[in-house]
């Protein structure tokens, strides 16, 4: 029987506590067996762990679209915690990790969530060339295109296969390694199985100037559980003889070949990934039911292929990076009728510049799984002691040639001593805002900017610092244009400082898609304050945020607006 604890908060909340016994049986084991080892060898174990934590305190604020949520309707407090526990001991190394969650937003902006427990646990252990790992698992094979199991706590992604792995080492230049199991959501599991394997090696050739090859091949299976199954046979139920499919297997495969050669200044990288034909949705194409309504979207049964390739050029002064991708029906998930970021078993590496200013990276791409075109080149080029410029486009299209995303990014770096640094950068964006936030495209226009900055970082000292951003946005869509200043000063080792602004100068007023009573010239300050104690951080920060694209690593999702205060926690230990 599952033991229930309940409390109420200062704010009349109740929140209810779930741990059952057989959890409470696995983390006592684990404390009373680190403890015990430590006890017999106090020397040889080790014991770490890191905590990170936000706390969110939520105010209404209409005008900019922070409304109509649990969060600003009545449950203004929530907050998101994650603590990890691991131990090594000669050949063993475990690990716990605690996560919890109270009205937090994360899981789903426009909703609140609620759960705590145990999120994830995992023993490894290693015999001659076996190493055994059993519990939560993160890796990839190559580029992560056909499997990638990781973390991305900020969109809430967490999708570390639940199972089990073995890693071989054949001899030094060669590896393989297998795994089976579930992949983890929140605090349960899908139900389907994910499987697969990689054989991975190493090979130099030559003495005076060898050339080194890194191969590898693998590859990844599913089977789909009785319940998608069922959930899938009911919506193709509804499609007319003619799209309707009739048949589909429980299971899928996917397979990767990779490769990296390095020689001298060149490398170069290279995979090739293909998936046996299986169902997947296609939000780009139309179906009609047998109701006779059409509707946006349709299931088809289609094999995938994605090609990825990097080439680059290192030297003295000069770094020349030139990427490339194509993407046809390749959206890989444990259960195909899951949509935006949820059960994907791989991953598609994004295909634009990676920038942290705050207006340069409004309006990010995110990548495409069933039909994608992109290149990306990037050159750093080191003009002298002071001067370094970094010069970058990218484009995206769909196979069919329509353009998605287009950018040219430029910024020149003037260093001239230690005490001063700063940058001057210019950003063009096309951007096509109805494919890659899902808004009407009618009533959506293609975004265009321009997008000016200067960055400059003054060292009064060692310890103590300015640094101060000013941005413009550009554009005649969406919100229409931007300013943004920053100013941020630190004072090493404990205290930093901030103090932003992002003003909406010439709002466009004739956008349909920005919440009724929202929009105008509004203003959206930041001030913070962090503090820095060994290895601790802590922040506390009052935020008006606009509604907009949250990305990491080319995942993405659209978030609305955010009104009130944070406190933030990271701590190591």
């Amino acid at each position: 029987m599952p033991i229930q604890i309940q409390f109420q908060t200062g704010i009349n909340a109740t929140l209810t506590v779930n741990m059952s016994l057989r959890i409470q049986f696995f983390l006592l084991f684990i404390l009373g067996f680190t403890t015990s080892l430590a006890a017999q060898s106090p020397d040889k174990v080790q014991v770490n762990g890191a905590f990170q934590g936000t706390l969110n305190y939520f105010i209404k604020d209409a005008k900019i679209g922070a409304a109509n949520t649990p969060q600003y309707e009545g449950m203004p407090l929530g907050a998101d915690a994650w603590l990890n526990v691991n131990a090594d001991f000669g050949i063993w190394r475990g690990g716990v990790r605690f996560d919890f969650f109270h009205n937090s937003n994360l899981l789903n902006p426009s909703s609140s969530y609620t759960d705590r427990g145990l999120g994830l646990w995992y023993l490894e252990t290693e015999y001659k060339k076996l190493d055994v790992r059993i519990g939560g698992i993160y890796n990839q094979i190559g580029s992560g295109i056909i499997y990638r199991a990781y973390e991305e706590r900020p969109l809430l992604i967490d999708n570390a296969l639940k199972g089990i792995q073995l890693a071989y080492d054949i001899n030094d230049e060669w590896k393989v390694t297998t795994f089976a199991g579930k992949q983890r959501y929140l605090f349960s599991s899908y139900d389907g199985l994910v499987y697969g394997g990689k054989v991975e090696g190493f090979m130099s050739m030559g003495e005076d100037n060898p050339v080194s090859i890194v191969p590898g091949i693998g590859f990844t299976g599913k089977r789909l559980s009785d319940g998608s199954v069922d959930k899938l046979i009911s919506i193709l139920r509804n499609y007319t003889d003619d799209e309707r499919i009739e048949q589909f297997t429980f299971h899928s495969q996917a397979l990767s070949i990779y490769n990296s050669l390095n020689y001298k200044a060149f490398s170069w990288y290279f995979e090739g990934a293909y998936k046996l034909p299986e169902v997947s949705f296609d939000p780009n194409e139309e179906t009609t039911k047998i109701t006779g309504v059409k509707s946006q979207g349709r299931y088809l049964k289609r094999a995938g292929t994605v090609f990825y390739s990097t080439l680059s050029y290192a030297k003295k002064g000069l770094g020349i990076t030139l990427e490339g991708k194509r993407t046809e029906n390749f959206d890989f998930r444990i259960d195909p009728t899951l949509l935006l970021n949820n059960g994907l078993i791989g991953f598609l590496p994004p295909m634009n510049h990676i920038t942290s200013y705050r207006l340069t990276s409004r309006y990010n791409p995110a990548t495409q799984f069933t039909s994608e075109l992109a290149f990306q080149l990037d050159v750093k080029y080191k003009i002298n002691k002071k001067y370094t410029l970094n010069v970058n486009t990218s484009n995206v299209n769909t196979l069919e040639n329509e353009n998605l995303y287009r950018e040219f990014y430029i910024d020149l770096q003037y260093k001239p001593n230690r005490k001063f640094d700063s940058h001057f950068g210019l950003q063009r964006q096309i951007y096509n805002q109805s494919v890659y936030e899902g808004k009407p495209k009618n009533i959506t226009p293609v975004v265009k900017t321009w997008t000016p900055y200067v960055d400059l970082l003054y060292k009064f000292t060692r310890r103590n610092s300015l640094k101060v951003e000013a941005q413009y946005m550009s554009t005649e869509q969406d919100y229409g244009s931007w300013v943004y200043l920053l100013a941020e000063l630190g004072l090493a080792p404990h205290w930093r400082f901030e103090l932003s602004g992002m003003y909406n100068i010439i709002p466009n007023t004739g956008n349909p898609n920005i919440p009724e009573g929202a929009g105008g010239k509004i203003l959206y300050p930041t001030s913070g304050v962090y503090y820095i104690w060994k290895q601790s951080r802590y922040g506390l920060r009052y935020v008006k945020q606009v509604e907009g694209v949250v990305c990491t690593g080319g995942v993405c999702r659209l978030e609305p607006a955010f009104s009130g205060f944070k406190f933030e926690v990271n701590s190591l230990f």
